[in-house]
């Protein structure tokens, strides 16, 4: 990976000349010292600060858009910026049946998508390191959506954003999100009147029902609603899996000549009964088993989840001149959970596995906001995109649990008993009433320049963030835990350049850090429940981006080190050595030809445990980190049939080890996707049918291994759809 950097600094140095030379050419043109000096500003007229404008969807027949998010610099073309960032629009959603983020991010190979530890949550790892369900931003705040699974009925926009992120989104709630972050941005009310009905199946019986519907009202259709209303119910095609979703959402929205604001309120409440999890590794397995057929469900079925949520979001903008705007934005949640879980533990290679049983209510209250101002001016040649805004949030967290300890080889992943509840042998805190488990609050502020050459050929970006983080920890009776309290501030700077030798073509690079609230003890541990210190990571990307008409893409290549936290021979869970993932991205997305379109990348990393001080970790892979991760997919119109068009997907992911010690380990896997869509005509509509199979082969896999874990890959899926706009 040395090259790379040594590519890097070629970049730096390329962007430093043009900057030189421009300077020299206006030198020569006769410009005066008074002109060139910091002393003259000029102010531009560019009535582009705003950062809620969402860049075109012109990618893969609207599928992909030119840019994204990003954090306090908000949403921004892709190619003008030094760092990697990939947006989804609602057009795939629709297109790909994609009910949850997750199936939305399986389209990118940096992303491998996995279970929660013992729940349903849906957790992500990027570019090799975790993501959290409840660690996604709307509309840039944290602290808002649903903690576990999101609908994504709602959703406008699922923006990727890869690589180390603190300086532009500040510190997510549960401190993840070093390899990555996810905004997702609500959908608004069209120009054009909107009533969508949507009615779906999937094996093995589940239905839903949607209805999506805008308006715009006013002299200048200034004031716009729209609402989503979306419910599920059915069997999936795991054994004697149930689940019954319902997704509600209420967008608002103002559009003056100088104002814009915008009123975001939802709900989402989700019942999971005899879900499968996750499976893990019991002390005496000696290797890892193969994953049963991807039907088959190991979990008993007395397990059951209920999650409820209650969200919102108010944002504002207003235009100070045509160059400046000041913005703010708050939004809260509410979150209530009650589930009975029971995830398995393999004894040995042959499947046998115990079970036993954990209750837990779970309360969650949040609230986040931000503020700031974006603007940009003339100092002689240079231009400036000035930032300052201010991101934090709070959170509290209430919880108590009963448990029932596992027996041994009471079951068996390849055939599975139908065990009863276990009765409660401990319990701890309230059950009705859980006390207070925790409370965090982040605050940051954080101001950036990007300064632009050679008619903004060459930009230079420079910030830095203040960010303090304050973390204090509870007994399941509430008490405070004194001793478990940790706090930290830091400023973590920014650098990054690009430069566009050509109007498509930007080559950039940048070096980025961030600050979290440190991980967890197990309660497997000498130190069950504690929060572990602050943690810092730091990232050194470059890269190539093209951004054209039809079709763009890039190639990056990354480092980044994140202390490594773990449980050691004794039995203490902290922080030994750190985990340095060096990767290489490539991407894809657009028309090859009139009517084929591809969405394809491709990630390697390199990922290693280094000063462990552990002699049987050191120089070892990082857990749940394949080597490699392909996803090739895209949609044809078939020639000959104007109304029909095909799709695919292909996903290869590499093999993933899923302890420290690298003594146990997965195999790749492969999984084949294929669509099919027609438009047919209904008189004056058109209603879009949409069939889907999933797992085509019906493989079995493990999936996942992120956590220490594994995670099995779903079976094959049918997936029928009709939409129609009324």
């Amino acid at each position: 990976m040395r090259q790379f950097w040594h590519a890097g600094t070629a970049i730096v140095c390329l962007g430093a000349g043009l900057g030189q030379a421009a300077w020299a050419a206006d030198a020569d043109a006769g410009r005066s010292a008074d002109t060139l000096s910091l002393g003259a500003i000029d102010v531009q007229s560019s009535a582009l600060a705003s950062g809620d404008r969402l860049p075109a969807a012109n990618y893969a027949g609207g599928q992909v858009a030119s840019g994204g998010r990003l954090g306090i610099l908000g949403e921004k073309q892709a190619i003008d910026v030094p760092f990697n960032v990939v947006s989804f629009t609602s057009e795939l959603v629709d297109d790909q049946q994609a009910d949850t983020v997750a199936d939305v991010l399986v389209n990118d190979a940096s992303v491998v998508s996995g279970l929660g530890f013992g729940n349903y949550a849906e957790r992500y790892t990027i570019r090799g390191f975790e993501l959290l369900g409840e660690d996604l931003a709307f509309g840039g705040l944290y602290g808002v959506l649903p903690r576990q699974i999101v609908a994504t009925n709602f959703v406008e926009r699922v923006e990727l954003f890869k690589g180390a992120n603190a300086f532009a989104n500040g510190v997510p709630p549960t401190g993840s999100g070093v390899g990555g972050a996810v905004n997702l941005e609500p959908k608004r009310a069209t120009d054009d009147p909107l009533t969508r009905l949507r009615v779906g199946y999937a094996s093995d019986s589940y239905g839903e029902t949607a209805i999506d519907a805008g308006r715009r009202f006013g002299e200048n259709k200034q004031f716009g609603a729209r609402v989503n209303l979306a419910y599920g119910d059915g069997d999936t095609a795991i054994d004697h899996e149930h689940r019954e979703n319902i997704s509600t959402a209420l967008a608002l929205d103002f559009r003056g000549e100088r104002s814009r604001a915008s009123l975001d309120a939802g709900y989402q409440k989700q019942d999971i009964d005899g879900g499968r999890s996750i499976v893990r590794l019991g002390p005496d397995l000696q290797s890892v088993p193969a994953a049963p057929d991807a039907e088959t469900n190991y979990t008993p079925e007395y397990t059951f989840s209920r999650l409820e949520t209650v969200f919102g979001m108010l944002r504002g903008e207003y235009d100070v001149s045509d160059a400046w705007t000041v913005y703010a934005g708050i939004g809260a949640n509410d979150t209530d959970e009650l589930g009975e879980y029971a995830s398995v533990t393999l004894d040995n290679a042959n499947g046998d596995a115990s079970v036993g049983r954990l209750g837990v209510p779970y309360e969650a209250q949040a609230f986040a906001g931000q503020g700031g101002v974006r603007g940009s001016f003339l100092t002689g040649p240079v231009s400036h995109s000035l930032n300052l805004g201010y991101a934090g949030f709070y959170r509290k967290t209430s919880s108590a649990f009963t448990f029932a300890p596992a027996t041994p080889n009471n079951t068996n992943i390849y055939d599975p008993v139908n065990l009863d509840s276990p009765a409660t042998t401990s319990a701890s805190g309230d059950l009705d009433n859980p006390n207070v488990r925790s409370r965090t609050r982040a605050d940051g502020v954080a101001l950036s320049d990007t300064l632009g050459f050679v008619d903004d050929r060459v930009l230079l970006t420079l910030g830095a963030r203040y960010q303090a983080i304050e973390v204090n920890n509870y007994s399941y009776e509430g008490v405070l835990d004194r001793d478990n309290r940790p706090d930290d501030d830091k400023i973590s700077p920014v650098y990054g350049l690009v430069v566009k030798p050509w109007e498509n073509v930007s080559l950039y690079a940048n070096h980025i850090e961030a600050l979290q609230p440190g991980d967890v003890a197990p309660n497997t541990a000498n130190n069950p429940g504690v929060t572990i210190g602050i943690a810092e990571s730091k990232q050194n990307e470059i890269g190539a981006k093209y951004a054209g008409s039809r079709f763009g893409g890039g190639i990056a290549l990354f480092e980044i080190e994140q202390p490594n936290a773990r449980l050691d021979d004794n039995g203490d869970f902290g922080y030994f050595g750190e985990q340095r993932n060096r990767g290489v991205e490539l991407s894809f997305h657009g028309d090859v030809v009139d009517g084929l379109r591809l969405i394809s990348s491709a990630t390697w990393i390199d990922s290693k445990l280094q000063d462990t001080g552990d002699g049987t970790t050191e120089g070892n892979h990082a857990i749940g980190v394949p080597e490699y991760r392909l996803v090739v997919g895209g949609d044809w119109d078939l020639p000959g049939a104007p109304r029909w068009t095909v799709d695919g997907r292909v996903i290869r992911t590499g093999s993933q080890y899923v302890d420290d010690a690298n003594d146990f380990e997965i195999d790749g896997w492969t999984r084949v996707d294929l669509g099919l869509q027609y438009r047919m005509p209904a008189g004056q509509r058109t209603v879009v049918w949409r069939a889907r199979v999933e797992n085509v082969a019906d493989s079995d896999y493990w999936a996942s291994a992120q956590g220490g874990y594994l995670t099995q890959g779903d079976p094959r899926t049918f997936k029928l759809s009709a939409m129609v706009d009324f």
